[in-house]
């Protein structure tokens, strides 16, 4: 039942990912949409989906994915892939004015079943992006009744991972993946 059936009112977080699931609906991945909503001050500032670049063809128009074919795993070898992130896409849209301080809603759904991507978070060349627009928190659905929020300034303040403090020194950490 949903939750207007119920005479519930729909949450502020839920609300905006709802938005981003339907933002997700345009993506042309053929591996996972991904819908991106930036908000701040209660005021969508800027959406975003994956795909190819303006202009260039849409892996769901050829019915070919690189990464597919590669068997590439999830969280790997982005850069046999055409598109854009959804995360990406709603930062090149808005102004960076309008990201200080905002929250970035994700939701990404499975191509082929429609499911919610679960565990879903930003990859790190996006992370990168969210930081330099000054977003301050990214809210995801991670399951049909579920939220993770992820705090940007958690990623600055351990150097989205990729350094560990040894000896005195910082040193590269290679994710597994990588």
């Amino acid at each position: 039942m949903s939750t207007v059936a119920q005479n519930k009112r729909v949450t502020a977080d839920q609300y905006y990912l709802n938005i981003a699931r339907e933002v997700a609906g345009r993506a042309t991945c053929l591996r996972r949409k991904f819908g991106a909503v930036i908000v701040k001050a209660k005021q969508i500032v800027s959406t975003g989906y994956n795909g190819a670049p303006r202009g260039t063809v849409n892996c769901s128009d050829v019915g070919f994915c690189l990464r597919n074919e590669l068997g590439a795993k999830k969280g790997e070898h982005y850069e046999w892939c055409r598109s854009v992130h959804g995360e990406a896409n709603a930062i090149i849209h808005a102004s960076r004015f309008d990201t200080i301080g905002s929250t970035l809603y994700l939701v990404g759904l499975d191509a082929v079943t429609g499911e919610i991507v679960r565990d879903a978070e930003p990859c790190r060349m996006c992370k990168r992006m969210i930081i330099n627009a000054g977003i301050e928190e990214v809210v995801v659905q991670s399951g049909q009744d579920e939220i993770a929020r992820f705090k940007v300034s958690d990623w600055i303040d351990n150097n989205l991972g990729e350094y560990e403090l040894v000896d005195g020194k910082m040193r590269p950490v290679r994710p597994d993946g990588y």
